[in-house]
């Protein structure tokens, strides 16, 4: 035996992270009567997304990653939308969702890429209010808190100092430490301009860290009319407020 040989079958293989998605479940549902909840509460100075109480297993992403590592987020992919995707130290992963009625797609991947796994799953429920318009943030940088602002046409504010506007539209939760995401939903739209702003709140020890931010505007999402954007703008200090993306809906 040579001695390279040598050195390489002494070196043990690196485990390949393994990623099992135990709901949402592939195949046909019905969600009529399901609890769904996507607004949760907010505790500073440290708060990131998680699963509520009681929320049905028709309006949540969860599962389990072996040998996931540390550090970095893992992504999930809903609907060709991809965004981070905390995982615990123990490897599991939970958090809600607003799915529409119709044909839905998720994927989740390991945080090093080495594992993924795949389910698909179709709603019958046609009479589920589901967005019709969905903006997600999402960023690069661990400790950092970006925070989503959507403007609607009849003046409605969406951010994390109010976070339900008077016409319905939402923002799920503000996440203060790092990655996000921080998705804003509305089931039925004011028809107009919407303005969509990030603001860098502030980046912890590393006062002037870079960022960069990740937009995705989804409209009429499960529909024949269904569009999607995504946007990257890096930002360079806390304060910086940047106006992502002005459009008109519909």
């Amino acid at each position: 035996m040579n001695k390279l040989c040598f050195f390489l079958c002494a070196v043990p293989a690196l485990a390949q992270a393994q990623v099992t998605i135990d709901a949402p479940k592939n195949g046909w549902r019905n969600s009529a009567g399901a609890r769904e909840r996507y607004t949760q509460g907010v505790n500073y100075p440290a708060n990131s997304v998680n699963l509520q109480p009681g929320q049905s297993e028709t309006a949540q992403i969860r599962g389990r990653i072996a040998n996931a590592g540390k550090g970095k987020p893992a992504t999930l992919i809903v609907n060709g939308i991809p965004m981070p995707l905390e995982v615990q130290e123990n490897g599991t992963f939970a958090r809600p969702y607003g799915f529409g009625s119709g044909s839905n797609s998720i994927e989740v991947r390991a945080p090093d890429g080495t594992g993924r796994a795949r389910t698909q799953f179709f709603d019958g429920y046609a009479g589920k209010t589901q967005s019709r318009l969905r903006v997600v943030l999402s960023w690069d940088s661990a400790g950092t808190d970006l925070d989503l602002h959507v403007v609607a046409p009849d003046g409605g504010h969406a951010w994390y100092g109010s976070r339900v506007m008077p016409n319905g539209g939402a923002l799920d939760v503000d996440v203060t430490t790092g990655y996000g995401p921080e998705i804003f939903s509305s089931a039925a739209p004011p028809k107009g301009n919407y303005h969509v702003y990030v603001n860098y709140y502030g980046s912890g020890a590393e006062r002037d860290a870079l960022t960069v931010a990740q937009v995705a505007i989804i409209t009429n999402e499960n529909t024949p009319r269904e569009k999607q954007q995504i946007l990257r703008v890096p930002l360079r200090a806390p304060g910086e407020l940047t106006l992502v993306k002005s459009f008109v809906y519909p």
